[in-house]
């Protein structure tokens, strides 16, 4: 298992205080930019990520119709990430469209295309309130099951799951289907609003391909141990 497979969440709310994470944890090679952040920056801080030559998930979760999410997709690709997200929930129509819009954005700009993948549900959402609140007829598993495979039909490189759903998605999906997990949550850290969630090498075991890690690591007194508690206990796997 490698460090790079680990992506930490920049989850922080403006340029300054983004450098001074990424400062204080050199290590990482992987970082996540949600929506908080570029919301206040825009692209200012992929281009010091880059810059650094760092990896990059930019994860905005694109959610609208075909025409407006292929537009932003085309925008995205252009500016040299490695992952982007949408949601699945868009439907056929628009997650074509979004991939065959990043493949145009990144030639267009003389960059790689990210990878593009779909969120199945989020990590915050349980069974209780999908069925509930979202009046979704489907068991929670299932629902995950039916957007991965919408999303790999679709033309899409992965999706964004539970580490719960990994293990199944694994052996319903093609190989090379990415399966990136949030809600990572080492035995020493509190949950906190996620409900689907594993620990590390848990999740690494079931099949994920990338762990994003946030607040167990940003959060702690002291990033750096707990960063490298879970490298540790990343290598027994």
């Amino acid at each position: 298992m490698t460090t790079d497979k680990i992506i930490v969440p920049l989850d922080v709310p403006d340029l300054e205080s983004a450098i001074a994470l990424v400062n204080k944890l050199p290590q990482v090679t992987f970082w996540k930019v949600g929506l908080e952040l570029f919301t206040s920056t825009g692209p200012k801080i992929l281009d010091i990520l880059k810059s650094q030559e760092k990896r990059i998930f930019l994860d905005l979760k694109f959610h609208d119709i075909p025409n407006t999410v292929a537009g932003a997709c085309r925008t995205a690709a252009s500016y040299g990430v490695d992952l982007l997200t949408i949601h699945a929930t868009c439907g056929k129509d628009a997650l074509k469209a979004a991939a065959e819009a990043v493949q145009i954005g990144a030639e267009k700009a003389g960059t790689k295309p990210p990878k593009l993948i779909a969120i199945t549900l989020l990590t915050s959402i349980s069974a209780r309130q999908l069925a509930f609140d979202l009046k979704i007829p489907l068991e929670l598993p299932e629902f995950a099951l039916e957007m991965a495979l919408l999303a790999q039909n679709s033309g899409l490189n992965g999706v964004v799951c539970s580490p719960q759903e990994v293990q199944q998605l694994r052996t319903s999906c093609e190989k090379d289907f990415l399966l990136v997990c949030p809600g990572i949550r080492p035995i020493w850290a509190e949950k906190g609003d996620q409900k689907r969630s594993l620990t590390p090498s848990q999740a690494i075991t079931a099949g994920a391909d990338y762990l994003v890690i946030g607040r167990p690591i940003t959060a702690a007194a002291e990033p750096e141990l707990a960063w490298n508690q879970i490298v540790e206990e990343l290598k027994t796997v």
